[in-house]
């Protein structure tokens, strides 16, 4: 009896602890696969434990599923979910099932427990029997025939015939196309060519070599000086210089990034750019703003060349002021066409003049891309305004130093501050002593007292009364 007893005892199933969540996967099923793979004898505890852990996976794997359903914007999830779900899991995909269509499943009665499958789709024997074979492609073989005669294509069955170019007229093209422009044309599945890649002429490709070399010789003497200025003068009139535009504007680039201690690669790279603004047969607006930033790195470039020495300062002088006046040129060209060109160089410039820890050349290109980007607007609205701080804490420390290189900057910028200020005027840049009026006391006061009494007494020497008062003028954009 106590034998007895004690079998009932282990044969009972343990009580299930107080909380624990009921298993939705049905036991027996984990049990039926595991005695497949070989598992036979398995407890009831480790049994549960494995059911729990399916549960688990199977939900982690269809919550993969959903998202990837989500994402392809269908309500229906397909195999194609599940596969994708079971790569991102790291887990080896079901191969064999891969179909975009949803899957139909039917139900059979095996004893208690219903058994689902996937219904396969019946195919008609005699109408498959029936179905004509594909035609048979033809083989490869070369022919001539005519394209055109006298401008009129021929009804040949190897050219395109009437109907199918009206076809082709309404087919989409170019990257930005709308596909649904060739369902007007009776296309169900338009194809796209990809884009062809751009191609060059040999006798254009010989061009640009003949002219990069002549550019880079840097002989001295008049031969070498030649030389450059007949390549740039093809530059300017050369009809057929648009297909270059891509490689002239990625060398001009790569030249001024790559070479800003040479100041005759410089100087060069800007008198291309010259050239380019002078030829009215090629259109440079696509191109103007990486042909600015090229020009903003002579312009406002920290260090440029790698001499020292006055020379060297007066040759990076002359390089800025270039460099400023093909901004002015830039801003002031390809303004209608690109509306934040000339914004973005004046807000740069003036990034540049308002950082007074910045080089003398620094600052002097910086009132220099002002000036010629922004005009005499500009000048009167936001260069007069800051003039009195750049001279406070450039101009001023400049002139107590008194050492030849000092007074070089402090000459250079003072004067590009003075060029500036003149371009409020229609004249010309006026001389000294080029009096049309008298400066009053009064007048002499409130220059100075805008503009600082160094560059107010430089302005005064020129004894310009239309330019003063066109300076006292700004005082109203205070």
């Amino acid at each position: 009896m106590a034998a007895a007893r004690d079998t009932r005892v282990t044969t009972q199933e343990p009580p299930k602890a107080i909380g624990e969540p009921n298993l939705l996967w049905n036991q027996e099923t984990v049990r039926d696969v595991a005695e497949a793979v070989g598992a036979h004898k398995i407890g009831d505890e480790a049994l549960r434990t494995l059911t729990k852990d399916t549960e688990y996976r199977i939900g982690q794997l269809i919550v993969e599923a959903l998202r990837f359903m989500r994402l392809a914007r269908r309500t229906h999830m397909t195999p194609q979910d599940i596969s994708h779900a079971m790569r991102v899991l790291d887990v080896q995909p079901l191969y064999g099932y891969d179909s975009t269509r949803g899957l139909t499943y039917g139900e059979a009665s095996l004893g208690p427990q219903a058994l689902f499958y996937v219904e396969d789709e019946e195919i008609d024997l005699d109408k498959l029997i029936n179905t004509p074979l594909p035609k048979i492609s033809r083989d490869v073989h070369f022919g001539t025939h005519y394209l055109a005669i006298e401008g009129v294509v021929p009804n040949l069955p190897e050219n395109v015939t009437s109907a199918e170019l009206r076809t082709l007229d309404l087919l989409p093209k170019g990257p930005g196309a709308n596909p649904a422009l060739a369902a007007l044309s009776g296309q169900d599945n338009p194809a796209f060519k990809p884009a062809v890649k751009h191609m060059i002429s040999q006798e254009l490709v010989l061009y640009f070599e003949k002219l990069q070399s002549a550019l880079m010789d840097d002989t001295p003497g008049d031969e070498g000086e030649r030389l450059r200025r007949a390549a740039l003068d093809t530059v300017k009139d050369y009809p057929s210089m648009q297909q270059l535009l891509p490689y002239f504007v990625t060398w001009i680039s790569n030249q001024v990034t790559h070479n800003l201690e040479d100041i005759f690669v410089l100087r060069q790279m800007l008198e291309l750019l010259q050239a380019l603004l002078e030829n009215e047969k090629i259109e440079l607006s696509t191109y103007a703003s990486s042909l600015a930033n090229a020009a903003l790195t002579c312009l406002l470039g920290r260090k440029i060349g790698n001499e020292s020495g006055i020379d060297a300062i007066r040759a990076q002088y002359e390089l800025r002021e270039f460099a400023g006046a093909l901004i002015g040129r830039l801003a002031f060209k390809f303004s209608t066409k690109n509306k934040m060109l000339r914004p973005r160089l004046v807000r740069t410039c003036l990034k540049a003049l308002l950082n007074p820890m910045h080089h003398p050349v620094v600052l002097y290109g910086a009132v220099c891309g002002v000036a010629q980007a922004g005009g005499p607007e500009v000048v009167k609205v936001l260069l007069l305004h800051n003039l009195k701080e750049v001279e406070n804490k450039v101009l001023v420390p400049l002139q107590e130093k008194r050492d030849p290189l000092s007074e070089v900057e402090y000459e250079a910028l003072l004067g590009i501050i003075i060029k500036s200020i003149t371009l409020l005027i229609d004249e010309e840049f006026p001389l000294a002593n080029a009096m049309n009026g008298i400066n009053s006391e009064e007048e002499s006061n409130q220059v100075k007292a805008l503009l600082g009494d160094i560059i107010g007494s430089r302005v005064l020497q020129l004894e310009n009364h239309e330019l003063n008062l066109a300076i006292l003028d700004s005082k109203l954009y205070f």
